[in-house]
């Protein structure tokens, strides 16, 4: 009896550990996708300002929010006070303000130091999973956060110390970055929250569909002008169409599920896999070349995520 009992803990903890590896690599595929949101984002910028793009997307990811949340919403009657909190930080903070914030900081910061400062979300997103969920952190954790912060380091800036960029480090773009990192290492924490009382279906349906009526007030507030050339509705409905379905849906849907059987400080780790992929994406469209110092970068970043995947 007790070899039996052995043998079936024994199957749980394997069958636990591999959907664990399993959820990182899907964070880590979803982060990447993030990665080419900036490319679409900086082609439209010149016709439509971050808020209007960000309150398109949501307009058009309604397609999914709606008959989900209609078939999911039994769900809610689960939640308390808190879980609210959890939903509207996840919502206007992460899927909103973030990403206004984030867009914005590429349009009047520079790319390289809005990409460095995006690092800190592995930071903030273990603090709060520290207090919030009570995450307790293996032996070793804070070496591969060294680990992978150095890499993506080497990612933006080399081997040079950055004294010349001291006015990214203070300018408005930089300020925005870290904004956006902040809500972004919060909403997944509290992704995490709410993934113990909700599918990954309907938070990623509320995550967009609580969206809605802020970016309109936002979209009101502004009043920014619409007044565009015909000739470009087309490429920004294209641009705008691949950033709401591909790099919007389809790639929360597979964060969300990776992050369901995932710890949010680990998931955090994960999603370093998207300076990687902004790596890549400047050298092949705006002709970047990727330094040694980079590709080295590239390795510690791996190298970091390959030892968190063999953690249970």
């Amino acid at each position: 009896m007790n070899m039996e009992k052995t043998m079936q803990s024994s199957l749980f903890v394997d069958r636990s550990s591999k959907e664990s590896r399993n959820g990182i690599l899907f964070v880590m595929f979803a982060a990447g996708l993030w990665g080419l949101g900036p490319l679409f984002r900086i082609l439209i910028l010149d016709y439509i300002n971050a808020t209007q793009i960000v309150f398109i997307e949501h307009l058009m990811l309604c397609v999914y929010s709606v008959p989900v949340f209609w078939i999911h919403r039994k769900e809610l009657s689960n939640l308390n006070w808190r879980d609210v909190g959890a939903l509207l930080f996840l919502s206007w903070g992460g899927s909103v303000i973030a990403t206004i914030m984030f867009t914005q900081a590429f349009a009047t910061g520079n790319m390289n130091g809005v990409l460095l400062l995006q690092k800190l979300q592995p930071v903030f997103a273990i603090i709060l999973a520290r207090f919030v969920l009570k995450e307790f952190l293996p032996k070793g954790f804070v070496w591969f956060l060294l680990l992978a912060v150095a890499g993506t380091y080497l990612l933006t800036f080399g081997w040079s110390i950055p004294i010349g960029h001291v006015e990214e480090v203070l300018g408005t773009g930089s300020l925005l970055a870290v904004g956006a990192a902040f809500l972004w290492g919060g909403s997944t924490v509290m992704g995490r929250l709410l993934l113990n009382k909700m599918s990954y279906e309907m938070v990623t349906a509320m995550r967009f569909l609580l969206a809605v009526p802020l970016l309109i007030g936002l979209v009101m507030a502004e009043a920014p002008s619409w007044d565009v050339p015909t000739s470009a509705w087309g490429s920004i409905g294209i641009s705008v169409g691949l950033q709401a379905f591909i790099l919007g849906l389809l790639s929360i849907i597979l964060y969300y599920r990776g992050l369901s059987t995932t710890k949010a400080s680990y998931a955090t780790f994960a999603e370093l896999s998207f300076p990687m992929v902004g790596v890549v994406v400047n050298w092949l469209a705006f002709g970047q070349l990727i330094s040694v110092a980079q590709i080295f970068g590239f390795v510690l970043i791996w190298i970091a995520l390959y030892f968190i995947t063999k953690q249970r």
